[in-house]
């Protein structure tokens, strides 16, 4: 909106400089007077301002307080011009036109308005005085009157999942706490304790919140789900005085843990938050904290509407100067699969250390579940965990051993041990003796020999390694619309770092989307890059300098039959549905031999990856989670 422009610009000091110049020829105009007025409203200091009506301080005062509310949004006043009436005779008098421009926000939106003042010669002084009113200040205030903005809250949109099931949605909840209103000042502090100790929350902290809180206010305590999983009854907070449920409603997934560490969560503002935004958040004010809630805060949130009101002294509305509907939030369309995803989560409720499942549906790269056990600690670990991969990275290893020239039948070297710039490297307890000495690459694969993979590694190289692993989509930067890491394998190592990096240990590190990602390509037949957000489209994902042919993949998938056929995953040969295809993989992290387990597989449409940062080994257990959540799909 276009400022006002003015038809009458004159500093204060000139104006009163031309009036005395003039004294002794003319009367006074009533110019100067009308800037001094000009300037007061635009300073809020009317001390140098001549009023009949009212002194200077008085109208400072009210109009200082009248305005208050609007708080420090920028407001600039003009003087238009200034008409002597020309039928005044005794008082002279006059009109002056003012413009007041509120710049609302950091856009172009401003509230603009006009307002008249009335001005009359005082004979005696030969001054102009202005007649005090608090319309000069906005249109319509009155004495006792006050001018505020009010937010309009959008509706905020929801965040929905594969076929458009509603993931965070608006959800009833009860805000549980103490009404001190209803209550002796007594019974302050052992109502807010029993309430804290029903809730197991901190009582002391909670009481000195309730205590150090205004005789009449609400004190919430905690807000919660108005669900089947509720378990403090109705009757156990009424037995406490002073308690008081409102029911509300927040955007919430379906469950308390239900992918929280991607989803994030939604409340009120920080103070850092507050602080950062420059005047465009309140305290108070509801937003995205983390996750996709704070991430797509925008697209969520849509944009505020408000109104500007007069409201008398009892707070109640007079007038409506300004209002601007809000612009309600879009909705934030993600790939997850609600009912996959409760199931990754129940899988992984028991797993005593840090642990994700994650499914990528290979024919578009669809993330459908994303799940982190409960001792990650609300951390992402499914999506940005990185650890080392074990075996289960001898895939991209075989893939760069086939483009130097193996197929699945060459026959490789196993022995039991081999050295390497004087470390020496080894299978793992329990290897098959029956699978030492001469055998087949795909057998190597099946049965995890590690110094077939060390030496395929140090032959092809470190770059070819590395462009191996991005030819499966995992050393790639990920385009998946949320935070994400797929994988890091380095293109200069050598010696044992080079050896150790073609058994997935080393310095390659991998997310459990990354590896689910190796396994969605190998059935896809082509380089998959996974996505989480639908709509906005996040950018396209960058490929790989040499995509994953169709032959390799064939060549692959025949391999990784074989490791479910006969070899470390032949528990799974038990899952119901068309044939699987995997790898397990452990990956030892400190001297005492402590171990990530890892398994990936696909079937169908379906490609999984499971990690648990300590296990017994990738077949013993992350492969029966796997098989668990495949019989669960079914």
């Amino acid at each position: 909106m276009p400022r006002v422009s003015q038809t009458l610009i004159l500093s204060a000091a000139a104006l009163l400089l031309a009036g005395s110049l003039s004294a002794c020829s003319a009367p006074p105009t009533p110019d100067a007077s009308a800037g001094l007025l000009a300037s007061g409203l635009g300073s809020l200091d009317f001390g140098a301002v001549p009023f009949t009506g009212a002194d200077a301080a008085s109208a400072t005062a009210e109009i200082g307080k009248a305005l208050e509310p609007m708080g420090k949004i920028a407001r600039k006043v003009s003087l238009d011009s200034v008409v002597v009436d020309e039928n005044s005779d005794n008082p002279k008098t006059a009109t002056a036109t003012l413009s007041t421009v509120w710049d609302l926000d950091a856009g172009d939106t401003d509230w603009t308005y006009k307002t008249t003042a009335a001005l009359e010669l005082d004979e005696k002084s030969k001054t102009w005085l202005v007649r005090y009113d608090p319309a000069i200040a906005v249109p319509g205030l009155e004495a006792n009157q006050y001018v505020a903005k009010a937010n309009v809250a959008a509706a905020r949109g929801e965040i929905r999942g594969n076929k458009d099931q509603p993931l965070v949605a608006e959800r009833e909840v009860l805000n549980v706490g103490i009404n001190k209103e209803a209550l002796e000042e007594s019974e302050w502090e052992s109502s807010a304790k029993s309430l804290a100790s029903l809730l197991e929350i901190d009582p002391q902290a909670y009481a000195k919140r309730v205590v150090a809180a205004g005789p009449r206010a609400f004190v919430q305590a905690i807000t919660l789900r108005k669900d089947n999983d509720q378990k403090i009854t109705e009757a156990q907070f009424a037995a406490i005085p002073g308690v008081l449920v409102q029911q509300g409603s927040l955007p919430l997934a379906p469950t308390r843990s239900f992918a929280r560490p991607i989803l994030g969560s939604f409340g009120e503002a920080t103070a850092e938050m507050v602080a950062d935004s420059k005047g465009t958040l309140k305290a108070g004010e509801k937003v995205g904290l983390s996750g996709l809630q704070k991430e797509y805060q925008d697209t969520l949130a849509g944009t505020p509407g408000y109104t500007i009101s007069i409201f008398d002294a009892q707070k109640k509305p007079v007038s409506s100067l300004l209002e601007t509907k809000p612009v309600d939030g879009e909705d934030l369309k993600i790939t997850l699969d609600r009912d996959s995803q409760l199931l990754a989560e129940s899988l992984l409720k028991d797993a005593p250390s840090d642990s994700a499942l994650v499914a990528v549906r290979p024919s578009d790269g669809a993330i459908l579940a994303a799940a982190s056990g409960p001792e990650t600690s609300g951390l992402n670990t499914a999506m940005v965990g990185k650890y080392a991969p074990g075996s289960t990275f001898k895939v991209a290893t075989a893939l760069a051993m086939l483009r130097a020239g193996d197929t699945p039948e060459t026959v490789v070297d196993c022995p039991a041990t081999m050295t390497v710039d004087g470390k020496s490297f080894k299978n793992y307890d329990g290897y098959p003796a029956a699978a030492i000495g001469k055998i087949p690459l795909s057998e190597a694969l099946a049965q995890s020999c590690n110094t077939v993979f060390i030496q395929g590694a140090l032959d092809v190289k470190a770059a070819a390694l590395a462009d191996a692993a991005a030819s499966l989509g995992m050393n790639l930067e990920p385009a998946t619309g949320a935070a994400s890491f797929l994988g890091s394998v380095p293109d200069s190592s050598t010696g044992t770092e080079q050896a150790a990096n073609g058994i997935g240990q080393g310095v390659v590190q991998a997310s459990t989307l990354g590896m689910a990602t190796i396994a969605a390509s190998v059935a896809k037949a082509a380089t998959v890059s996974p996505h989480l957000v639908n709509v906005p489209k996040p950018a396209a994902a960058p490929g790989p300098k040499t995509p994953l042919s169709a032959s390799e993949a064939k060549a692959l998938s025949s391999m990784m039959a074989e490791v479910v056929d006969h070899g470390t995953l032949k528990d799974l040969n038990k899952v119901p549905g068309k044939p699987l295809i995997g790898k397990s993989g452990t990956a030892e992290y400190d001297s005492e031999r402590n171990a990530h387990a890892w398994t990936i597989v696909a079937q169908g449409d379906v490609a999984v990856a499971v990690f648990v940062a300590d296990g017994s080994g990738g077949s013993q257990t992350a492969g029966p989670i796997v098989g668990k959540f495949l019989t669960g799909l079914q």
